[in-house]
């Protein structure tokens, strides 16, 4: 027996349908490109998104067609994101901050008809269209007063283009499996790989990531999405944020500390999200120039693990919750987020913040596990850890073109790639990524953990781990460190910082001082460059 319930499918159209009908003037404001603030609303947002659908119709795009956008979050993007899924095309959104080949090789590869491109991104366009055959018109996300002289042929502004629509569109309706949206892994190891979204997945996702334990969003939230919405779906705000009906708030270009802090007191910001290296510039900028945060309460840190410094500086300098997440592009991307379960409610101080270095427990439709590497399950005790594997319906079947079928078994477990344990609660906590943990004489060493706590010395403004060659143990830790400006730690004050913190034999044998260290284009620490550099260091121990 069926039941008897209407067929409602999960479309992310509905998602704006909605906000611009009960939450119609909740505000959409936007740090343009151009420079000045502009602000919109949910109601407009979704009529001009019904011109851009309309006019991309009646120029031959529709279901399966990959539209690219490479830009930056405005409410532009935001209106292209939803134009282009209210026709079933798909947005393939593309990193600017990858090498030009790279962009080249993955658009081709999705074989993208089209391109939405911010200002800033021009001259990167026009060094990658000519490699991309596939390839028929480029919209500027610009109007024609700010229109650059470019060589990108058939290049049209925005606001041009939406010019020639009237939004008498109605959206189109298919199957709620229905391709969404792509974006490629950052391809540390081979080839970038394609994750492709669906309707369906997005729209549980969304839900999922609404829920009180993860970011707990309601229409009395003014949301800034910091993190890119190029980077991971963007981490699902684009439709957790109109579905809740609160305000958005869009930073656009304004990355740097200086900015950020701008916009978060001006506009009055609530939540926002974003990766540990863009808190540490807003603290470093706080710490140099003073200010407060009244209105914002919770910040959602992810990307990669979150110092214990970060979530120690918010908590206790501006009185600001941290909620650590993890996640991956394969997820949709949200996995985990660390709120404080009724079993862990009477923690306090040093205490809290161990539970709050842990990546979290996961929302209802993420399901996960700990195996050692015959696949045997581990046990959930706080202290095994193995390989991270996950599943759920907003969680990756396959990568595009069917590569990378190894971290896919038959009953949908996805490998991470992560090593991991998880707490009798249900909290998981990463110790590594399975290619970069050190295998110290048959005993892994997490370098996460040491890179945490060597960020909370006050004299670093950044750390990172990686395993040396060692004659005895096979590898041995090798502390590389950025100091903060003005600062000149020593080798022997790092060391005296972590003794007592981690065991004896976790301690580093080096100290290395370096003016920079090397990031992925989505922001985390590129320990395969470092390793790299640094295959010939010698140890003082070895």
């Amino acid at each position: 027996m069926l039941g008897l319930m209407q067929e409602w499918p999960l479309l992310c159209h509905k998602v704006i349908d909605h906000a611009a009908l009960y939450h119609g003037n909740r505000e959409v404001v936007s740090r343009s490109v151009e420079g000045p603030f502009h602000r919109t609303s949910y109601s407009e947002v979704r009529a001009r998104a019904l011109k851009l659908a309309q006019r991309l119709d009646r120029d031959g795009y529709g279901v399966g067609d990959r539209i690219a956008t490479m830009a930056w979050n405005t409410w532009r993007h935001l209106e292209s994101w939803y134009g282009i899924l209210g026709i079933g095309a798909i947005y393939h959104t593309l990193n600017p901050r990858l090498f030009p080949d790279q962009i080249a090789w993955i658009m081709n590869d999705a074989e993208d008809r089209m391109l939405f491109v911010d200002l800033t991104f021009v001259k990167l366009a026009e060094m990658i269209a000519p490699k991309v055959p596939s390839l028929e018109r480029i919209v500027i996300l610009t109007d024609d007063a700010h229109m650059p002289e470019t060589s990108l042929k058939n290049a049209v502004s925005y606001e041009t283009y939406l010019g020639e629509a009237d939004g008498d569109f109605t959206w189109r309706e298919f199957d709620e499996r229905t391709a969404a949206g792509m974006c490629y892994t950052s391809g540390t190891t081979g080839d970038p790989k394609g994750v492709v979204y669906t309707h369906r997945s997005n729209v549980l996702h969304a839900m999922a990531a609404l829920q009180p334990d993860m970011l707990n969003l309601s229409s009395r939230d003014r949301l800034m999405p910091v993190v890119p919405l190029f980077h991971a779906n963007g981490w699902s705000t684009a439709f957790s944020g109109p579905m809740s009906g609160c305000a958005m708030v869009m930073p656009g270009p304004g990355m740097d500390g200086a900015s950020i802090y701008e916009i978060l007191t001006r506009e009055k910001v609530t939540i926002t999200a974003a990766v540990p290296t863009v808190w540490l510039m807003l603290l470093q900028h706080m710490e140099k120039h003073g200010g407060a945060l009244p209105d914002l309460t919770r910040v959602v840190i992810g990307g990669s693990a979150c110092p214990r410094a970060i979530t120690k500086a918010f908590q206790d300098d501006y009185g600001v919750d941290v909620i650590h997440a993890w996640g991956m592009t394969e997820m949709s991307p949200l996995g985990t987020l660390c709120s404080i379960k009724p079993d862990y409610s009477h923690l306090e101080g040093d205490a809290k913040l161990d539970l709050q270095t842990k990546q979290g427990h996961p929302p209802f439709t993420v399901e996960m596990k700990v195996t050692d590497d015959e696949n045997e399950e581990l046990p959930w005790d706080g202290k095994t850890f193995g390989r991270l594997k996950v599943r759920g319906p907003a969680v990756s079947s396959s990568y595009y073109k069917s590569r990378g079928a190894e971290q896919f078994d038959a009953e949908n477990w996805f490998d991470t790639g992560d090593v991991a344990h998880v707490d009798p609660h249900g909290y998981m906590q990463i110790t590594d990524r399975a290619k970069d943990v050190i295998k110290s004489g048959g005993e892994w060493i997490s370098t996460i953990e040491i890179e945490n706590l060597a960020v909370g010395h006050p004299d670093v403004a950044e750390a990172a781990v990686i395993g040396v060659a060692h004659p005895k143990w096979d590898e041995r830790p090798l502390l590389v460190v950025v100091a903060k400006e003005g600062r000149s730690p020593s080798k022997q004050s790092l060391l005296d910082f972590l003794d007592g913190k981690i065991a004896k034999w976790w301690m580093p044998d080096d100290v290395l001082f370096i003016d920079e260290i090397p990031h992925t284009a989505t922001g985390k620490i590129q320990k395969t460059t470092l390793r790299t550099t640094l295959k010939n260091y010698h140890l003082p121990t070895a």
